[in-house]
């Protein structure tokens, strides 16, 4: 099976040309787990397989490193987009890829001559959810904003945003000494989740940027998470915190987050870029 190791903003998946390579839905997740291995396989927080759509261009079947099947995934998608452009696959700069029933638009940024190879992408993350129930968290009320939550004895305030995949957004300070091995599971498997949850803990450094770590549920910590950028966006905006417009610094990188209240829709704009390609 051939493959292409990508990285956005340091989030890796190995990603699949599902066109051509046919493999059974019941033997995916083993396989997303033996491919996902940093020891003894190829190493990622994933496996993406790029599969033909009737509904958009292309969809994406993205796969957690635990190989449960994740809904949505920003830095991957952008670099589904950067795959189908310099793959030939497809010559439009505006791409729409479908994952788990929901379009999103890429815009392709390239660079070089001629045709050019995709740098970066700008994906319209649609609107947020923000009814606990559809996210799904338990809570009282019409949303979750600023909600106290008990987290290994200790509480914490938490803001829930769903991007098409659940997030518990944190805001507190000394994030980068912060034992997220330790806290991150317990936010994960919490009871209030009844599908689980990404955790994102977020410093504010000012009104414009934004420090975050995240703890991605059936990966654990990784470097970054496109979708929780996004939640992080609206989740500044709804505690009176930031901008609509911020910049996300990552351990793996920086993302440009903007959300737009009026048409309630978040843009996502960062990296995609290609690491190394194999058979396996």
């Amino acid at each position: 099976m051939k493959f292409t190791k990508m990285q956005g903003a340091g989030n890796d998946y190995v990603y699949v040309d599902g066109t051509a390579e046919k493999i059974d839905n019941d033997k995916k997740p083993e396989l997303v787990k033996a491919l996902s291995d940093r020891h003894f396989g190829i190493g990622g927080d994933g496996v993406i397989f790029i599969n033909e759509s009737s509904e958009a261009d292309f969809e994406m079947e993205m796969y957690n490193a635990d190989g449960s099947r994740g809904e949505m995934c920003g830095n991957g998608i952008r670099c589904v987009g950067k795959f189908v452009y310099d793959k030939r696959l497809t010559d439009k700069k505006n791409v729409d890829i479908i994952s788990c029933g929901r379009i999103k638009h890429l815009t392709l940024h390239t660079e070089g001559a001629g045709r050019g190879e995709v740098t970066s992408a700008t994906v319209d993350m649609g609107s947020p959810i923000l009814t606990p129930s559809l996210i799904p968290v338990e809570a009282d009320g019409e949303r979750a904003v600023d909600e106290p939550i008990i987290v290994g004895n200790k509480e914490y305030r938490m803001t829930c945003v769903s991007m098409g995949n659940p997030h518990a957004v944190i805001f507190t300070e000394g994030v980068k000494e912060l034992d997220l091995e330790k806290i991150g599971p317990k936010f994960e498997n919490h009871r209030r989740f009844p599908k689980r949850v990404n955790t994102e803990i977020v410093e504010i450094i000012d009104r414009k940027t934004v420090f975050m770590r995240v703890w991605e549920r059936g990966s654990g910590e990784t470097l970054a998470c496109g979708t929780g950028c996004c939640a992080v966006c609206v989740a500044g905006v709804l505690n009176g915190l930031t901008e609509n417009k911020i910049t996300v610094k990552l351990l793996g990188g920086e993302l440009i987050i903007e959300y737009d209240e009026k048409n309630n829709t978040v843009y996502m704009t960062g990296p995609a870029v290609t690491v190394f390609e194999g058979e396996v």
